[in-house]
């Protein structure tokens, strides 16, 4: 019995070494803060100032014929493509999860916990999800939507935001 846990360590320890470096952020383009409400999203563009907006599923009565249905939201979040992206997940009520199954991004917003992870898009578009947490009666109307654009027009929507 020994000697199979000796082969098991020796395989263990390079891999928990690789999972932590793996999961390490290096030097990120944008943090995007996301705080999960009943039943909304809010977003702080962290590295800017005065930067945030709440985003709401857009009602079945109000949608244009280009929308999605349940999965549209009013104020989508922007990102630059090409960019290396850290996203940091709280919670303000109960546990909701931020996730976009075509960037492979899953985090669970737990209050008075801040999780982190990181993405990169490399091509424009939109990408959809929605809280895949059971956090209450209304939680399947939480979409998500991410446009990514290139990052000149993302400078300048940044410097045209507040105005």
């Amino acid at each position: 019995t020994i000697l199979p846990a000796i082969i098991l360590l020796f395989i263990a320890f390079p891999s928990l070494r690789l999972l932590y470096l793996l999961d390490e952020i290096n030097q990120p383009l944008i943090t995007l803060k996301t705080i999960g409400h009943q039943w909304y999203w809010s977003y702080e563009y962290s590295d800017f100032m005065n930067i945030e907006f709440d985003a709401y599923m857009i009602p079945t009565n109000e949608l244009n014929m280009n929308n999605f249905r349940l999965l549209d939201v009013d104020n989508r979040v922007i990102l630059p493509m090409n960019s290396q992206i850290r996203i940091l997940v709280t919670a303000a009520d109960v546990i909701h999860s931020w996730t976009i199954p075509a960037l492979g991004v899953k985090v669970d917003g737990t209050p008075g916990r801040l999780n982190q992870t990181n993405f990169f898009m490399n091509r424009p578009g939109l990408f959809y999800g929605q809280c895949s947490e059971i956090c209450g009666a209304n939680h399947s109307f939480m979409p998500i939507v991410i446009e990514s654009i290139p990052t000149n027009i993302f400078i300048k929507w940044i410097m045209n935001f507040n105005n």
